[in-house]
């Protein structure tokens, strides 16, 4: 009975051991919307990606600079010829013989002196080498010029910094993503409070009708009436909950957290908040904005890869020293160390001279010219698009902060005149309609300054980050 029990207990020991490793696996963050941002920037997949970009730029960078290098090969290699190659000779014995017989006054057979034949002369078949055959050595290669390696080892540096620049761009885009965010978790969560504050006050007034009605001095229509804004207000509540549910989802997505670690934001958002460090304007430069930054650099490799296809008339320069043992055996007995193996070694310049190729490097030119006045033209539009951009997160910023101030005065007054409205209506004075009415009115007060509230920390950060200053 008791191995029974103990097999039964096994599954669900493992449960409770597998929720303890997954607990243990989550983490716990305490942030501020700074922090948020730079844990982000350290851990979104996008920046990642890029980061290993510039890495892999790097090895690039080291491949580009190995080309310039000495090249050093080393070679082996062991032949055996099963019929060894013929090469015809002019027959240079025959009219030697016949000179000197000519000569010596020989005659044939028929008492005639002995003559040259006429004609070309004969071929005879001769065969040179032995059949086993084997050599080691290695090249040693320098390369003097050549343009494609010449100008890529300038743009190495161009290049890897295109790649941070590239990073850059994108933790600012990763840095509004967060900021956005976190405030609106933040709204969201204050405007949770507001709503909970507006039911607490609507169960004391149905609770406060009750009383009346029982007492005949409310009508259960007054009780109906309240209810029913109890109701709705409790409706969005629950709406404003499952907001900040995906508010956290999509904040934890945007900093590259697990969905399954707890985050809890330590900043508080007040329209304080927004208007505080304005930057002034006055020093902004073009550079100041990543994407001129990029659009720069690519202006810079294009350059360069303009000044390599025109750097394609000119000749490859490269040296090159050759050393090497040769052996050659009738059998095959390369390691029989009282026979000789030969040496040979030599040196050399190439130089590769382009003469004609069909007219294809003025094309290449052409293309590369107008890759550059294309990407001039995009830098053109883009200090526009710049001008434009700050000109209107400016307005948009000032307008927002104009309507934070209103609706703030708005919510501060629709406060008030709820206050006096239930007083009136506690001195029996007024009427609960009446309370109903500046609730509803306090609560429109309450969505106005929290969309004001929104839009004013958005306006901020697409004001800074205009001006390429947002951190």
């Amino acid at each position: 009975m008791r191995t029974g029990r103990m097999w039964r207990s096994i599954p669900a020991i493992a449960f409770f051991m597998a929720l303890a490793i997954q607990v243990s696996a989550q983490k716990k963050y305490i942030l501020t919307a700074k922090e948020a941002v730079d844990h982000a920037v350290k851990n979104v997949t996008d920046i990642k990606n890029l980061q290993i970009d510039r890495e892999i730029q790097v090895a690039k960078n080291k491949e580009i600079r190995g080309q310039a290098l000495p090249q050093i090969n080393g070679a082996l290699s062991a032949t055996h010829y099963f019929s060894i190659p013929t090469t015809l000779l002019p027959d240079f014995i025959s009219p030697s013989v016949y000179g000197v017989l000519e000569k010596e006054g020989v005659q044939n057979g028929s008492g005639n002196p002995i003559v040259k034949p006429t004609g070309d002369p004969a071929l005879l078949p001769a065969q040179f080498g032995v059949p086993w055959q084997a050599s080691a050595g290695f090249t040693f290669q320098q390369l003097f010029f050549q343009p494609d390696v010449f100008v890529a080892l300038q743009a190495r540096d161009v290049a890897l910094r295109y790649t941070e620049e590239n990073i850059k761009a994108m933790e600012d885009s990763v840095r509004s993503n967060v900021y956005r965010a976190y405030y609106s978790v933040l709204i969201a969560e204050k405007r949770k409070v507001f709503i909970e504050d507006g039911v607490t006050r609507f169960e004391k007034l149905v609770k406060e009708q009750e009383v009346l009605f029982k007492n005949g001095f409310a009508e259960k229509l007054d009780i109906d009436r309240t209810t029913v804004n109890l109701n709705n207000l409790k409706s969005t509540k629950t709406q404003i909950d499952n907001l900040i549910y995906i508010g956290y989802a999509s904040l934890k997505y945007s900093m590259g957290l697990s969905q399954a670690d707890t985050l809890i934001l330590k900043d508080s958002l007040s329209s304080e908040l927004v208007k505080r460090d304005i930057l002034d304007t006055s020093g902004f430069k073009y550079e100041d904005r990543n994407e001129v930054k990029i659009l720069n650099t690519v202006k810079e490799l294009q350059g360069l890869d303009l000044k390599r296809y025109k750097l394609q008339y000119y000749p490859t320069l490269a040296g090159f020293w050759n050393f090497s043992y040769q052996a050659q055996r009738k059998q095959l007995n390369y390691f029989d160390f009282n026979q000789p193996w030969y040496k040979a070694s030599y040196a050399g310049l190439n130089m590769s001279i382009p003469i004609f190729d069909g007219l294809q490097k003025p094309a290449r030119v052409k293309q590369a010219k107008l890759n550059l006045e294309k990407t001039e033209n995009t830098l053109d539009n883009l200090y526009r698009v710049i001008d434009f951009q700050r000109e209107a997160a400016y307005n948009q910023f000032r307008n927002a902060v104009t309507s934070l101030d209103v609706q703030e005065r708005n919510l501060d007054l629709a406060l008030k005149v709820y206050n006096s409205t239930k007083r009136k209506y506690e001195l029996g004075l007024g009427s609960s309609f009446e309370v109903i009415q500046t609730e509803a009115s306090y609560e429109e007060a309450q969505s106005n300054y929290f969309q004001a509230l929104y839009d004013g920390v958005v306006a901020k950060i697409g004001y800074l980050r205009s001006l390429g200053r947002l951190q």
